[in-house]
């Protein structure tokens, strides 16, 4: 089995020790990790048992309005589900390490598939706030790879490949969760960046020629390690804002926030469903 690079092995596996002492029964083989403007997902699920990230050996803790660092273990229409309400980013100060190793403590615990959400600047001019974006694809353009390890002599020698970093499979549930709720989920390429500073107006421009839809400061990171164990994943972007430049107006965090709430019910049904198609595959 893949492990954290130059991390300690023994917190991954005493979380997920932690995490598998709470549920009995139940084994998600989801996971979902909720970013901002996601976070009312959270209040779908029936739970089975619930973690603080302060509490959990190994676990970063969340300081961005809207991640509120909570693990939530139960099911959403009847699929025993993993949900992780609430990222670290490299932003805040953390390493690559610390902030993919939710990840590798899933993978620990048996979860077989990903979705992972956040909130994201719009580029492309088809892409409204309020939009949801299904990812087809991501440009790494935060400077820094999380497999590579920080000591010489830890990388293990494999390269691995990204061709399908998103699973076509759990796309197409997405796409048939949105059309069952009539929601238009439109489609294109993530660019991740560290932040965190919003982007200028000629950045945004430079991200739009490389065939970027939209841009963010997480997700990225998390897929990279998620297909590095084997998990299959999909992505999901909400659109809070026009990226610099294309909007005519600042980009804020309160902006991002508010967008979220206003969004909030819709994510959830979205979710809710797509849980719904997942159990009866």
């Amino acid at each position: 089995m893949p492990r954290p690079q130059n991390a300690s092995n023994r917190l991954a596996e005493s979380a997920a020790k932690m995490i598998r002492g709470r549920l009995g029964r139940l084994k998600p083989t989801l996971g979902l990790v909720l970013g901002s403007g996601f976070h009312g997902v959270a209040a779908v699920v029936k739970p089975k048992a619930s973690f603080d990230y302060v509490d959990m050996p190994g676990f970063p803790k969340t300081g961005v309005k809207g991640h509120s660092g909570r693990l939530i273990v139960g099911t959403v229409a009847k699929v025993p589900i993993m949900i992780f309400s609430g990222r670290a980013h490299f932003y805040e100060g953390y390493s690559m390490e610390e902030i993919t190793f939710p990840i590798w403590v899933m993978s620990r615990l048996g979860l077989t598939d990903l979705v992972v959400t956040n909130a994201a600047g719009g580029i492309d001019s088809k892409l409204r706030p309020g939009d949801f974006m299904l990812l087809r694809d991501h440009l790494n353009l935060m400077g820094v790879n999380p497999l590579r390890p920080t000591q010489p002599g830890g990388w293990d020698g494999e390269f691995l490949d990204l061709t399908e970093a998103y699973d076509p499979g759990l796309a197409g549930l997405l796409k048939k969760s949105a059309k069952k709720i009539r929601l238009k989920l439109k489609q294109g390429i993530y660019a991740a960046v560290s932040g965190p500073t919003y982007e200028t107006p000629a950045e945004v421009k430079m991200y739009g020629r490389l065939g970027a839809s939209a841009v963010g400061m997480s997700t990225v990171p998390e897929v990279v390690v998620a297909r590095q164990c084997g998990l299959r994943v999909a992505g999901v972007s909400l659109i809070t804002n026009a990226a610099a430049g294309t909007g005519g107006t600042e980009v804020n965090h309160s902006e991002v926030l508010e967008t979220g709430n206003l969004a909030e019910s819709m994510g959830q049904a979205l979710i809710r469903e797509f849980c719904q198609l997942y159990a009866d595959r």
